[in-house]
């Protein structure tokens, strides 16, 4: 599975390495600002294209059952710590079902997570849907994609989480609902924040203040 992305140095001594994992239906594109904030404190900073996203190859997006592999891969290409993901709905998903089991990760900044597949799919289904088509679309999926949908859920892999974990959530979320982040929050074992943004909608949470808060976030953990 070739992946496309971008490696950017940190416009001084490098202090570490942030990794950015975009969303859904999304591209590295978007960690342009990112890209030009953090290199600019001091971070190398990694922006790649999922699986079946961008430039990279795949055709099938498994949220995050395959795509923890393949940031595992991008993390064996740092040559030091530490490391920060940041990740944004399907990102953070990944982000931290891979920090579960890779002691590498030093911290995490996770926005609009899900909690588990399986929920926020139902949730989000048309409610004409009955719960046997729903049944019937997560297994043509799990056939098609190869993967196993109850797996994937960043609330069990929470539970064996033990860096700190920054969570940031839209109070006006109805795509993932607040919910999500919560239920994340309270399966962490280590040091753990969530914030909720009034007024923001899906997706809309890394924006304005929060990013200060990310910042001082960032410099206190990523030591």
């Amino acid at each position: 599975m070739l992946l496309r992305g971008w490696r950017c140095r940190a416009a001084t001594g490098t202090r570490g390495t942030i990794v950015y994992l975009h969303g859904i239906a999304d591209n590295r594109g978007s960690a342009a600002g990112v890209i030009q904030r953090y290199t600019a404190r001091g971070f190398d900073v990694i922006a790649y294209d999922s699986r079946a996203h961008g430039e990279s190859e795949g055709s099938l997006c498994t949220y995050g059952f395959y795509e923890r592999q393949d940031l595992r891969r991008v993390i064996d290409t740092i040559p030091r710590g530490p490391v920060v993901l940041i990740g944004t709905s399907l990102g953070a998903a990944v982000a931290v079902q891979e920090a579960a089991d890779d002691p590498r990760v030093t911290a995490i900044v996770a926005a609009e997570i899900f909690s588990d597949l399986r929920t926020v799919a139902t949730e989000r289904a048309p409610r004409v849907f009955t719960q046997g088509t729903i049944d019937r679309a997560f297994a043509l999926a799990e056939s098609q994609a190869k993967f196993d949908v109850d797996s994937v859920s960043p609330e069990k892999a929470a539970a064996r989480i033990s860096v700190p974990v920054l969570l940031l959530h839209g109070a006006s979320d109805v795509d993932t609902p607040p919910a999500h982040s919560e239920r994340v929050r309270r399966a962490l074992r280590g040091p753990a924040e969530l914030i909720l943004v009034p007024g923001a909608g899906h997706n809309q949470s890394l924006s304005g203040d929060a990013w200060r808060r990310i910042d001082a976030w960032i410099d206190t953990h990523a030591r």
